[in-house]
């Protein structure tokens, strides 16, 4: 399915970026302004990709199958509230390397993937980024 995407992040020297899926972006943006704790965790989680670090506690994988290839998720506060930004990562003609923040899970209250979260994986692995604005731009 062709979606479109807001970039809101660039690194310094333009190949990585953070994007927002278009559709739901409202919904992301009013969840992470709900509870500073949120958007300074998210922050965070956007500045270590940015950089290519490597942090699995704050973004891993979720490929439980082959029908989830390219989808991970950004962890908030594991062991808590445990919501997750279940994320796309395209890569642009250009290059580019983009990771679309596309749906939000409020809370995982189990280990294991439930077949709601498999449900999310799987939607978010069909998505394909087809367009791309910038935050500016709007």
């Amino acid at each position: 399915m062709k979606r479109s995407a807001i970039i809101i992040k660039k690194s310094k020297d333009g190949t990585r970026c953070i994007a927002v899926d278009e559709e739901n972006f409202d919904i992301l943006n009013s969840f992470f302004q709900k509870d500073k704790r949120y958007i300074k965790k998210f922050k965070f989680i956007c500045e270590l990709l940015l950089q290519n670090h490597k942090n699995r506690e704050l973004y891993d994988k979720e490929e439980p199958d082959s029908l989830s290839i390219g989808v991970r998720a950004m962890k908030f506060f594991k062991g808590q509230e445990n919501a997750r930004v279940y994320c796309r990562e395209v890569t642009r003609e250009n290059k580019t390397f983009v990771i679309v923040a596309v749906e939000l899970l409020e809370r995982k209250k189990q280990t294991k993937l439930t077949h709601k979260e498999l449900n999310i994986i799987h939607r978010v692995a069909d998505y394909e980024y087809t367009e791309f604005k910038y935050y500016e731009d709007l």
